[in-house]
């Protein structure tokens, strides 16, 4: 038996801020949260990108020692966000230690920072050094270090799905936590991504040209998705998470609803694992209004996926006008704060959320002169007052994974 699946919070740690208030003053304003590399003595003198997106603001972490020993930084990120959520959503201690709460939640690979310590180690030719390496770090490098010290931290005993898919990685932890709960495995799940400020990020897009490097100076002025002057992904940080239940449970509790999600796509290119391939995603937006059981042109917005790389915007454009035509309004949201990685899909779906609340949509920033491969579709350009009823989240992920969330307003 289907049932219904809602949101009731979300919370986000951002390049553009970590409030609802400060996101949309970023968006409305038009200010970007792309700043200069740091100069971390590690690779950065190597690479010629020397942008990111960066959390540059103060967080308040008042978590206990004994949790605090098996975090690295990205899981900071993504207990800060779990913990704002459950502090906020009411749910009472004995359902959220039930096994009816679960946790969908994951990093692109962990925490980088802490993993180059652990190697450092192994390879120093110490044996001092080597014996210094134990349990605690293993638990904070992890590829699931997110999901198990959320549990750990609320005593969370449900499902756990860490997914660990790139650029997809919470847009396939919110999906496959709406089919935990649609389908009555869950009453409830918390689901979302983080990823941590990590040079060896920005190494590898950078090896493979698809990094921003023409506005090193001005940084504010890229990433420029679909514009004639892109010239590459911005590697960013931050986390994202929302918690989902069940309609009627959310009902009886008297919970805050902020919207349905009624529709998750996920497929795979079955090819290449680097370049877009434009079948695969048209067909995952197709399946996303499948499962929603909606026509095109009853979705209003479309948070595109949009990295500002030469060929992904023209297959994306491409792909949208083919489902949708001119009909959505589209916005390339990484325009603010560049591509927050593991986390993009959970912040991308949160700030449609606010927009949706709020009653408008942002432009896509620095889209000054929109190139003529991407302009068959309806770009947001200004800020737009317009009532957003239903949105589409899509997000791709190196190795060809695509997904789409389909969000309602209630």
């Amino acid at each position: 038996m289907e049932r219904r699946v809602v949101v009731t919070e979300c919370s986000a740690i951002t390049p553009i801020g970590q409030t609802k208030e400060e996101i949309i003053r970023h968006l409305v304003d038009g200010k970007s949260g792309v700043k200069k590399l740091r100069d971390d003595g590690l690779l950065s003198n190597y690479i010629q990108s020397g942008v990111f997106g960066t959390v540059d603001y103060p967080i308040e972490y008042d978590f206990k020692r004994t949790y605090r020993k098996t975090m690295g930084p990205v899981a900071f990120y993504a207990c800060q966000v779990a913990k704002e959520i459950l502090e906020k959503a009411g749910l009472g201690e004995d359902f959220i230690t039930s096994g009816r709460l679960g946790v969908a939640f994951g990093s692109t690979h962990g925490s980088p920072s802490v993993q180059r310590q652990i190697y450092r180690s192994f390879f120093s030719n110490s044996e001092s050094e080597f014996s210094s390496i134990g349990a605690i770090d293993y638990l904070k490098s992890m590829v699931h270090t997110t999901s198990v010290n959320i549990t750990k931290m609320f005593g969370i005993t449900g499902r756990v799905i860490s997914s660990c898919t790139a650029c997809t990685t919470s847009s396939q932890s919110i999906g496959f936590g709406y089919e935990m709960v649609k389908y009555g495995m869950q009453d409830a799940m918390l689901c979302g991504g983080a990823d941590e400020y990590d040079t060896t990020t920005v190494a590898v897009f950078d090896n493979l040209l698809a990094c921003s490097t023409a506005f090193n100076d001005a940084p504010h002025l890229t990433p420029r998705p679909f514009d004639v002057r892109r010239d590459g992904l911005v590697v960013g940080e931050g986390a994202g998470a929302v918690l989902l239940e069940e309609y009627e449970f959310a009902k009886r509790r008297g919970a805050n609803i902020l919207c349905e999600i009624i529709g998750f796509s996920c497929n795979n290119s079955g090819g290449d694992l680097i370049f877009p391939n434009m079948d695969a995603i048209t067909k995952a937006i197709q399946l996303g209004l499948q499962d929603a059981k909606i026509s095109a042109d009853e979705v209003d917005f479309v948070s595109a996926h949009a990295t500002a790389t030469k060929m992904g915007d023209v297959v994306e454009a491409q792909a949208i006008y083919s489902v949708y035509r001119d009909s959505p309004l589209i916005t390339g949201l990484k325009s603010y704060m560049g591509h927050t990685m593991g986390s993009c899909g959970a912040i991308e779906l949160i700030i449609a959320l606010y927009m949706m609340e709020e009653g408008f949509v942002a432009p896509t920033l620095n889209l000054d002169e929109i190139d003529d491969r991407c302009a068959m579709i309806r770009h947001a350009t200004g800020l737009t007052e317009t009532d957003i009823r239903v949105a589409a989240i899509q997000n791709f992920a190196f190795g060809g994974v695509n997904t789409s969330i389909i969000i309602k307003k209630i």
